[in-house]
């Protein structure tokens, strides 16, 4: 028998009741629910005008729904399965093949957890907010549910209505509560992210009815199936469109300097914390998962458009003279990374991308917010109109450049280890020929050296240099509260804490990313043999795709 700490005896038979109760218990459903549930009840909230009592409603329906996928992921998570978990399965429309179908695995489940995170801090970093307070705290209680149900969902039509449901609070967001230019930047928003959201849906179809068969567009259903290869590629090159421009993938990606530009700081949170993660786990969960056949031929394109990314993005941030569209383009150079290891044959690659998302949520979170905290000072967004701000912001200064060397990688933070590990990902994967791993490897390198340039630069065009008076003298410069010292402090602990021991993240989703490159390695060796389809005389990039020496 078992004793409590006050000499009570208890029975083991209760533990393992407790333990059972606590892990069959409905965490992802409820995660899902519990803030949207919560949303509708903003309108009922007793409020005097400025939205006091909202925004701690608020906070604690966001700091309880973080509670819960925490709960989650100690009491129904096994990071060393690789299959999924935490599943729930209820006939929602059987006739339509429509099913809540919601479960969690090591792609999936780090996400989740990230988004509860930042939109906690999200909620806290809308602290100051007062015009319609209860409206964008609605929306933001929206948001989490939906986004949420994103990375939770197993069903793909529910994932394409999860999709799509999310889209409207960011609208409303930025064309209620941006800058000068809202509606032109939340126009683009919704045209381009509604507009390709298509691809989805036509993807979602073509796969649930492949085949003749009664509608199911359950992920593990459709994992079975045996698609044909050119199906195979009409829905990959679909879906990279579609998730391309959320991620984004240039030339998709104009919609997101305009949204950066003129959204609020907890809005920004949201867009780099969350919003661009789902573009990478949906590249990941259905084009490589899901389509691995045409994801072996894709690869190479997907590792090109990363380095693209990384380029482009890196020297447009390095010429941007407006601090929000700067830290913009560096989000979009970041996520190259991601498309590298997606692209990937190796486990480290493809564990790296997942890491740097990750990484680039907590640490673009960070950079966006002291952003709108800096707005808040000077009232500009200018770095020709800042300068010599540093003496009376010292703390404000101290924050700024932690997180700007998190963001350009510096060793001890999250970013290094991620980007470190898409280098040796893509080096080491003798799927690709050595002079492709090499020339790759050589351009993507350019982002890592121009990103230290163009943040320091930053940073001493901002706090550095002379002073101008006509800044100090017309804006009360105060430093870091209280409030804003605890946000950064909170995405500091992970940030640094991944970067001194990766494993507190890997190791939450090492089996699933094993899992992932095997199967597409299988495709692999499927594309190379000589009596599969395979595209022999073109240049490039197909025939960087060698035959010998595939790791097993």
């Amino acid at each position: 028998m078992l004793e409590l700490a006050v000499g009570v005896p208890m029975d083991p038979g209760e533990i393992v009741s407790t333990n059972e109760v606590l892990t069959t218990f409905p965490w992802l459903s409820l995660s899902i629910l519990f803030p949207i549930v919560g949303s509708f009840l903003v309108p009922f909230i007793p409020d005097e005008g400025e939205g006091k009592q909202i925004r701690w409603y608020a906070l604690g329906i966001a700091l309880t729904t973080f509670l819960i996928t925490v709960g989650a992921y100690l009491y129904g998570y096994d990071p060393h399965q690789e299959g999924l978990q935490l599943s729930e399965r209820i006939d929602w429309l059987p006739d339509l093949g429509l099913i809540w179908a919601v479960g969690a695995d090591g792609l999936s489940m780090p996400l989740i957890l990230l988004t509860s995170f930042i939109t906690a801090l999200a909620v806290l970093a809308a602290w100051p907010v007062s015009f319609k307070p209860r409206l964008f705290f609605f929306l933001i209680l929206a948001m989490d549910g939906g986004q949420i149900a994103v990375f939770a969902v197993q069903d793909m039509l529910l994932f394409f209505l999860a999709w799509e449901l999310e889209l409207l609070p960011v609208y409303l967001l930025l064309a209620i509560w941006g800058g000068k230019k809202r509606q032109y930047a939340a126009t683009k928003f919704i045209i381009y992210t509604a507009g390709s959201s298509l691809f989805i849906l036509l993807a979602a179809l073509g796969m649930g009815f492949f085949g003749g068969e009664t509608p199911n567009f359950e992920y593990i259903n459709l994992a079975q199936k045996n698609f044909g290869s050119g199906f195979q590629l009409l829905c990959y090159a679909g879906l990279l469109i579609a998730f391309g421009v959320k991620l984004p993938i240039v030339p998709l990606h104009t919609w997101l300097p305009d949204a950066h530009g003129e959204a609020t700081a907890p809005v920004h949170m949201l867009l780099a914390g969350i919003l661009l993660k789902m573009g990478g786990y949906a590249l990941l969960r259905f084009n490589a998962q899901l389509l691995p056949d045409a994801h072996a031929q894709f690869a190479p394109l997907l590792i090109i458009l990363g380095v693209v990314n990384i380029i482009y993005a890196a020297l447009t941030s390095f010429a941007q003279r407006n601090l929000k569209r700067k830290i913009a383009y560096s989000s979009i150079s970041h996520m190259g990374f991601v498309l590298i290891g997606i692209g990937s044959f190796s486990t480290i690659g493809t564990s790296g991308a997942m890491l740097q998302m990750i990484s680039h949520g907590l640490i673009g979170a960070s950079l966006f917010f002291l952003v709108g905290a800096t707005y808040d000072r000077t009232h500009t967004l200018q770095l020709d109109e800042m300068g010599g701000v540093g003496q009376k912001m010292r703390v404000m200064f101290a924050l700024w450049t932690v997180c700007s060397l998190a963001s350009l990688a510096l060793p001890g933070m999250s970013g290094f280890v991620s980007e470190l590990m898409v280098f040796a990902g893509l080096v080491t994967d003798e799927a690709f020929t050595l002079p492709f791993r090499v020339v790759i490897a050589g351009l993507a390198a350019i982002g890592v050296i121009l990103t230290p340039i163009y943040l320091l630069s930053m940073l001493r065009e901002i706090f550095f240099g002379k002073e101008n008076r006509e800044l100090v003298s017309h804006t009360n410069l105060v430093d870091a509260e209280p409030r804003e010292i605890y946000i950064i402090s909170s995405l500091l602990v992970p940030i640094i804490g991944i970067g001194l021991y990766p494993r507190l993240m890997t190791d939450s989703y090492i089996a699933s990313i094993e899992a992932l490159v095997k199967r597409d390695l299988t495709a692999v060796e499927k594309l190379q043999k000589p009596s599969a389809p395979i595209i022999r005389n073109t240049s490039f990039p197909m025939a960087l795709i060698t035959a010998p020496g595939i790791p097993h």
